[in-house]
């Protein structure tokens, strides 16, 4: 019979000192907009889920989808740019 091994250095390995870089929070801000508008659409669709897509489902998939490709494109030509928002 294997003993059961614990995970403590895994665990530990995210102490309190390890804390992320502000280079890290900045990225993180950078991309929230694209984060948030991914969100919207995971919405859209969740509430699609379990029956037919109404008109007004579609419409709200189609502009959550608008959104995030928005989104995204704001955030590329930011970063060719070299333009920090």
């Amino acid at each position: 019979m294997s003993d059961i091994v614990t995970v403590q250095e895994a665990v530990t390995a995210f102490a309190d000192w390890n804390e992320p870089t502000d280079a890290e929070l900045d990225a993180i801000d950078r991309e929230m907009p694209v984060i948030l508008a991914d969100i919207d659409l995971l919405d859209a669709h969740i509430a699609t889920l379990d029956r037919t897509p109404t008109e007004m489902d579609q419409r709200r998939i189609r502009r959550a989808r608008r959104r995030a490709l928005a989104a995204r494109v704001e955030l590329v030509n930011s970063v060719d740019t070299g333009v920090v928002a």
